[in-house]
């Protein structure tokens, strides 16, 4: 069997040379309008951050002085860099299964110049397990339409670092106000165009349930005080700090951050918010999910949109995907074989088994470039793109002799004729 995966995968590589170059950039000619890359080109650079005082989750036991050590946490920037730069650079990374290499090839040039200006900061957080390539494809994206970008690698919560749950459990928020911090802190070029009084934080799964958490949903009684299972349960009760309510989650939350899109957020499936923790979110929301998540549960990210009634909130749908709805990047060749250490193919880390990679990314590029615009640029018109009809098939395709919308178009904006179907776009204003 392994054999036949594996003679499978190279047959499939040799015949599509641009899947074996894992182009995290493509378009698709049936993308939505605002999918498409901006006018910048885009400069890429690594840098290392260091929290020298986090708990240490990990080595903390049932008594005594919780122990602390540096946090030290990889990062990608990526930024609208300086005109006439090159296009074009390979990112080296690894794949789910912790060992196998895999290089990325993208729009972005290592360490260009930066172009002049001040732009808005998008903090993007991975899933468990994940990495900071896992979304590279909406940070080149979003770099090309005025966006300073960063993405890190959650230490513990890695590939090629997965350790307990509870970590991740403890750490993805305050992570994510490191980041935020971090980049506050640079004195470099880069520093110097990130506006991060405009930030935005995109998480997908484990990011998601940071990011509802950093931005305001502290977690429920039921979260802080269960005793199983283990793998949810953190020693001395470590998630009280991020409990609704509480003085330290009051400091966590930031007025810096502008708008959340939280990804298949992984949490009120297991009650780790309630109702009364999830009206206390008041920052700008979009929820993005398959309908069949089995891992983050569409239902329970459904109450997720039903009770964050202290804001206004969109949930687009993606009709019969999965857990891996719009976020992970399209699968690198090396991940369509099997795998020793993992023991299958890394595939279905990246894949949806209904929904094409890229036209999913496509999709969530362009609601991510509609609804970034409006809360981080003031960009009101973008608004209308956020403005639809949730059933596309209920919308009306209608152009007249110029082709531009007659009176009678409501069919969603943005999108060619017919292409909106298999989503879903709902919107609930705060106090609804």
């Amino acid at each position: 069997m392994k054999h036949l995966l594996l003679a499978a995968a190279t047959a499939m590589v040799c015949a599509t040379p641009l899947a074996a170059q894992n182009r995290i950039d493509l378009i698709r000619p049936d993308a939505p309008e605002l999918a498409a890359f901006g006018p910048h080109p885009v400069g890429v650079r690594a840098t290392t951050f260091t929290d020298p005082d986090r708990i240490d989750v990990i080595a903390t036991t049932a008594e005594g002085t919780p122990p602390t050590r540096d946090r030290v946490i990889q990062a990608e920037i990526w930024y609208p860099a300086a005109e006439g730069t090159e296009a074009g650079t390979t990112y080296d990374t690894i794949l789910r299964d912790g060992v196998t290499p895999t290089a990325l090839t993208g729009r972005a040039a290592h360490d260009a110049a930066p172009a002049e200006g001040r732009f808005p900061l998008v903090i993007l957080s991975h899933g468990y397990p994940g990495n900071r390539y896992l979304m590279s494809h909406l940070a080149e994206n979003l770099a090309s339409k005025g966006y300073v970008v960063v993405a890190a690698d959650h230490p513990e919560s890695t590939y090629d670092d997965q350790q307990a749950f509870t970590s991740t459990l403890v750490n993805r928020a305050v992570d994510q106000r490191f980041l935020l911090d971090s980049m506050a802190g640079l004195e470099d070029e880069i520093g110097q165009i990130t506006d991060v009084d405009r930030t935005g934080v995109v998480g997908y799964s484990m990011g998601g349930y940071g990011a509802m958490i950093f931005g305001g949903a502290g977690l429920s009684q039921t979260a802080i005080t269960r005793t199983e299972p283990e793998r949810f349960v953190p020693p001395q009760d470590l998630l009280s700090r991020l409990a609704a309510g509480s003085d330290a989650h009051a400091e966590l939350v930031d007025p810096r951050v502008k708008a959340i899109i939280a990804i298949a957020p992984w949490g009120r499936q297991h009650d780790f918010w309630d109702a009364e923790g999830l009206a206390a979110f008041e920052k700008p929301l979009m929820l993005v999910s398959g309908s069949d998540d089995d891992v983050s549960v569409y239902d329970a990210i459904r109450q997720i949109f039903d009770q964050t009634t202290g804001t206004t909130r969109h949930l687009l749908t993606f009709e019969y995907a999965n857990h891996n709805a719009a976020a992970p990047m399209p699968a690198p060749a090396e991940a369509w074989q099997y795998s020793e250490s993992l023991g299958r193919a890394p595939f279905d880390h990246y894949a949806d088994p209904v929904w094409d990679s890229v036209r999913m990314n496509n999709i969530l590029q362009h609601f991510a470039t509609a609804f970034m615009d409006l809360h981080l640029k003031d960009e009101a018109a973008k608004g209308e793109y956020l403005d639809l009809v949730a059933n596309p098939a209920d919308g009306v395709w209608s152009m007249d002799e110029a082709g531009k919308p007659a009176d009678d178009h409501s069919y969603w904006m943005g999108f060619p004729d017919r292409t909106a179907k298999g989503l879903r776009f709902e919107t609930q204003a705060a106090d609804q």
